[in-house]
């Protein structure tokens, strides 16, 4: 199992395919898993390198607290002992949380940027906010990781036809470590880069679903500060956006990253560690 030593931490990342770099983020709770839909298309024509955070996935669990920078800091080690950068940086959620923090704290290691149902913030402010956050600390406390898992996975995949999703996010959700899964949602809670999101130089795709958490409105106002920033709105999706829709999404990603790649994929070269 291909893995890098950081900081005390194991952190553990597959690599598939030939070219330029894309890696790739995952949120949450999550793993590499989250882009089964993608790693496929991707590998087609770049170097797709998916890791999994600390105290996710096959990575090291140990104890918090976390941080979204810490995070930022473990990627860069993995990208600098595998050779990776500058690199397509791909990031959902926390993951796009973690790709700011890359953008504004290692710039030369992000070729381009793409940030999905994520923002440079999460910082809550007026009392709906507020309350969001303690009813979800609340429900994690009361329902415990399976129950909470089955909620976030009901409110993600509502439809009747994205049963099978459903179910396989619950799974994924609920196999967590439960200490680490509270450390990284602690780690999310009044982070914020967003007074140094003007510095980022690089290009940047803001994609979100058009029934995302956070309202599109929301996107399109923080990527204004970004000089090379656009959104693109992916219809009838929530926050998982590369599971609901993964044709709509392989594409809008596909167009960026050939209209950012800087030399033909045959040519792209990575170092593979352990």
């Amino acid at each position: 199992m291909p893995h890098i030593h950081v900081d005390g931490c194991e952190i553990h990342y597959e690599v598939k395919g030939r070219g330029e770099v894309v890696l790739l983020l995952h949120g949450l709770g999550s793993s590499l898993l989250d882009w089964e839909m993608q790693i496929p298309a991707l590998a087609e024509r770049y170097t797709v390198v998916a890791v999994d955070m600390r105290g996710h996935g096959r990575s090291g669990k140990p104890p918090g607290p976390y941080r979204i920078s810490s995070f930022a800091a473990d990627v860069a080690q993995v990208m600098r002992a595998l050779a990776l950068g500058p690199a397509h940086v791909v990031g959902i959620s926390m993951g796009g949380m973690i790709g700011f923090q890359l953008a504004v704290d290692h710039p030369s290691l992000v070729r381009s940027l793409v940030v999905v149902n994520s923002a440079p913030a999460f910082v809550p402010r007026t009392l709906r906010e507020r309350l969001a956050v303690v009813q979800r600390i609340v429900a994690l406390r009361v329902l415990g990781l399976p129950g909470f898992a089955r909620k976030i996975a009901e409110k993600n995949l509502p439809r009747p036809d994205q049963e099978a999703l459903r179910r396989k996010l619950a799974a994924r959700l609920a196999q967590n470590d439960a200490a680490a899964y509270r450390a990284a949602s602690y780690a999310i809670l009044g982070w914020s880069v967003a007074e140094r999101i003007g510095t980022i130089r690089c290009p940047v795709l803001v994609v979100t679903g058009d029934q995302d958490y956070t309202p599109v409105a929301a996107k399109e106002a923080y990527a204004a500060r970004i000089p090379r920033a656009r959104v693109a709105v992916v219809a009838d999706s929530r926050h998982c956006t590369p599971i609901d829709q993964p044709e709509a999404f392989n594409q809008l990603l596909l167009d960026f990253l050939k209209e950012h790649a800087t030399a033909p994929a045959e040519h792209g070269e990575v170092c593979h560690g352990t």
